[in-house]
């Protein structure tokens, strides 16, 4: 028996299923494919995060890449970048890692319960210790995007908020970040464990365990696109907040909402966000799945 095959085990595993090592490893996965995703869709970050904070600049995607490009370079459509890769990355090792683990201690706790209120649960307790994980590196990179003089990334944008806000300025957005990320947690990871059932048992109509390991990721991908759609959708009211939030155009959440407009709200810079995170979801789920997959999980 080779090393390889001592490490992996009989079965061809790296760990047992719900043990330290599991988590870990699904924890590692969820950096590794939050982090790089991320960092891919920088530039159509900064683009959102213009359009809800100076809606009237930039007024549509074709045009608002535009107005970047011309005023800033290729350098403006990457400001930031240094926050989305460890922010986000930091943010997925947490909310994939503790999801796994409260949807064992849910489903061990919730026998007789309806799965969705597993997967709701498991998904809003994780996302809670994520967001207070990438709230600081969050404040950082919204103000990087739109204010061109503020500061160029983490390491000299962490001193300043700092030095001027205190160690709450860090915080100025953890309730709207959680307003945000909340439901899309929820709705993301119950649209997702749903859809995978749906495509497994009236689509293809095998079990998950009898498909090639090429099809169970094909499964993951339409299910993580669903997946980032409808939780997008959820969540376009608050991403406007904390971005309004940040930039000072509101002192609180009820002065935004009545600045920005209920409609505003809902639309606001929904189209970017649409084409921004169902892709980004999508290659999560593909990624992290993956991750797990190679390691016989």
């Amino acid at each position: 028996m080779t090393l390889g095959e001592r490490i992996r085990g009989a079965d061809g595993r790296f760990c047992e299923e719900f043990s330290p090592g599991y988590y870990g490893l699904c924890a590692v996965g969820g950096m590794l494919s939050a982090g790089t995703t991320h960092l891919a869709i920088t530039p159509l970050d900064v683009l959102k995060v213009n359009m809800q904070v100076n809606p009237i600049k930039y007024n549509g995607i074709l045009s608002g890449f535009t107005t970047l490009w011309n005023e800033h370079g290729i350098s403006g459509l990457w400001r930031g970048w240094s926050g989305k890769f460890i922010g986000y990355g930091i943010q997925g090792g947490c909310k994939f890692g503790l999801y796994e683990y409260f949807k064992k201690l849910y489903s061990d706790l919730l026998v007789d319960h309806n799965k969705s209120m597993t997967f709701f649960l498991s998904g809003a307790s994780a996302q809670v210790f994520a967001d207070v994980a990438l709230c600081p590196f969050e404040a950082i990179k919204v103000r990087v995007q739109t204010q061109a003089n503020f500061a160029k990334g983490l390491l000299d944008g962490f001193p300043k908020v700092y030095r001027t806000e205190g160690f709450s300025g860090f915080y100025r957005g953890l309730f709207p970040l959680w307003g945000r990320n909340l439901p899309f947690s929820m709705v993301m990871f119950s649209t997702f464990e749903h859809s995978v059932d749906f495509i497994y048992r009236d689509i293809i109509q095998q079990r998950k365990e009898d498909c090639s390991r090429l099809q169970q990721l094909g499964v993951t991908c339409l299910a993580g696109y669903a997946a980032g759609a409808v939780g997008t959708l959820v969540s376009n009211p608050a991403d406007v907040i904390v971005s309004s939030l940040y930039n000072k155009k509101a002192e609180s959440v009820v002065q935004a909402v009545k600045k920005i407009g209920f409609i505003n709200l809902l639309t606001r810079s929904l189209p970017v966000r649409i084409a921004l995170v169902g892709p980004v979801v999508t290659m999560q789920w593909f990624f992290y799945d993956s991750i797990k997959v190679l390691n016989g999980l």
